[in-house]
C-alpha cells in the first residue's frame, strides 16, 4: 500500500479496510485480518492498525468479538457508504469541480470517462 502525505496513515488504512468490505473481499460474518497480520501486510506499526480498528469500531463499521477478532458489522457497507460519501462531498468534490472548471472539462466528457473507468476497473473484478 502506498501512503499519501496529506492524510493520517490510520485513516488511509481505514479507507483500505472499508474498500475491502465494500468489494466483498471481507464479507460480513467473516473475520477480518488481526491487528498484527494487517500491520505486517501493510508494513506499519500494530498500534497504527489498532488505531484504525478503534476508529472503525467507533463508527460501528467493525465490531470486536472478544477473544475471536474483528468482524464487519452486518450493516457495514451502508455505514461505509454514508461516511465516505459525506467525506467525499465535503472534501474532495469541491477540488474536482474546481479542476473541471479551470481545465474546461465538461460534464459530458466526465461522464464518458467515468463509464470507461467503471467498465475497465470493476467489470472484471
Amino acid at each position: 500500500m502506498e501512503f499519501r502525505d496529506k492524510q493520517a496513515i490510520y485513516l488511509q488504512i481505514a479507507e483500505y479496510v472499508s474498500e475491502q468490505i465494500l468489494l466483498g473481499r471481507w464479507p460480513t460474518g467473516d473475520k477480518i485480518p488481526s491487528v498484527r497480520d494487517l500491520a505486517s501486510e501493510l508494513e506499519v506499526n500494530p498500534n497504527t492498525v489498532m488505531r484504525t480498528y478503534d476508529f472503525l469500531s467507533q463508527k460501528a463499521i467493525i465490531a470486536n468479538k472478544r477473544g475471536i477478532g474483528f468482524f464487519p458489522a452486518d450493516d457495514a457497507p451502508e455505514k461505509i457508504k454514508v461516511y465516505r460519501r459525506e467525506s467525499f462531498l465535503e472534501n474532495d468534490l469541491p477540488v474536482v469541480f474546481r479542476n473541471l472548471y479551470l481545465l474546461g472539462i465538461d460534464l459530458k466528457e466526465l461522464e464518458t470517462r467515468y463509464q470507461q473507468f467503471i467498465a475497465q476497473t470493476f467489470t472484471n473484478a
